[in-house]
């Protein structure tokens, strides 16, 4: 089985601030790095480095192709990555504070120049079972999640960025749906319905230092996973590197409470580490981990 992620890319600059600046505050950092970033770029590599066999579809422009020639050292499949001439690849500017908590600031670039003529060129490979990850950092979220369902491709969606039209939009098309606590409040006030009762029949909520929910609709049943306990450094990336180890879990055949216990596993070790896509943990150091 594989994976094809539509995904962003994004080149993170990373900026150690003593806390997170307020409305109309200067602060000088105590230091800055890049790295390769972007909510898709980091699925894609969590799950190439949890084993499955992934395909990245996405955009960078001609000042990115170092970001793709390190998706493809990491394992990934970027031979649907295009190379755009009038876009700027994506970047994300990431506000580190001394207890790992972080701000944002993301320009999506290339990112939201990803046509469905690449999209369906991509998906057109795909064989009946293989997963199609999306989430909200690309544009044309919808016709690939159709797309998917039209090739009876098990069809997931990381919510995040949230919003609430571009989830409504694909939640009739999902078999999978992961977000976080807020995002699912956030649904359920503009859906009216409890994660209990959307149309999707395996729903994954994370709870950050609580763990996570798994939600199964069709059995009406629940289950809670409480978190490992660690000194945390930084969280960025840990949601995206839970999601990928997850779904590589699922694709290789796992149970879901396997697949996301060894996904809970990789994202405690991820929070240990500074960075995002480039010091995400491989299979056998998750594995071997003593928590």
């Amino acid at each position: 089985m594989a994976i094809y992620n539509l995904g962003s890319i994004n080149a993170d600059l990373f900026y150690q601030v003593p806390h997170l600046p307020g409305p109309g505050e200067t602060l000088a950092a105590k230091g800055m790095h890049k790295g390769l970033g972007g909510k898709g770029a980091n699925m894609s590599v969590a799950a190439a480095r949890a084993a499955a066999l992934v395909s990245h579809i996405g955009a960078v422009g001609s000042d990115g192709t170092w970001a793709r020639q390190r998706l493809l050292e990491y394992g990934v499949d970027t031979r649907h990555i295009a190379v755009l001439a009038h876009s700027p690849t994506g970047h994300a500017i990431i506000n580190v504070d001394q207890e790992g908590e972080n701000a944002i600031v993301l320009l999506p670039g290339a990112n939201h120049e990803i046509t469905n003529n690449a999209i369906g060129k991509a998906l057109s490979e795909s064989a009946r079972g293989d997963t199609l990850l999306i989430q909200n950092e690309t544009n044309n979220q919808a016709y690939a999640a159709q797309m998917g369902r039209d090739l009876a491709m098990f069809v997931a969606y990381a919510a995040a960025p949230f919003d609430s039209d571009a989830v409504q939009a694909v939640l009739p098309m999902l078999d999978f749906l992961i977000l976080n606590e807020v995002e699912a409040e956030q649904l359920t006030a503009a859906t009216g319905l409890s994660p209990q009762d959307l149309p999707v029949a395996d729903i994954v909520i994370t709870l950050g230092a609580k763990g996570c929910r798994w939600i199964n609709t069709q059995k009406r049943t629940q289950q809670d996973f409480p978190a490992f306990l660690v000194d945390v450094v930084d969280t960025t990336g840990a949601g995206d590197t839970f999601t990928g180890y997850l779904l590589a879990g699922l694709d290789r055949g796992m149970p879901m409470e396997q697949a996301i216990l060894l996904a809970m596993r990789a994202g405690a070790l991820m929070v240990m580490r500074q960075g995002t896509a480039d010091v995400i943990p491989d299979l056998k150091e998750v594995q071997s981990a003593q928590f």
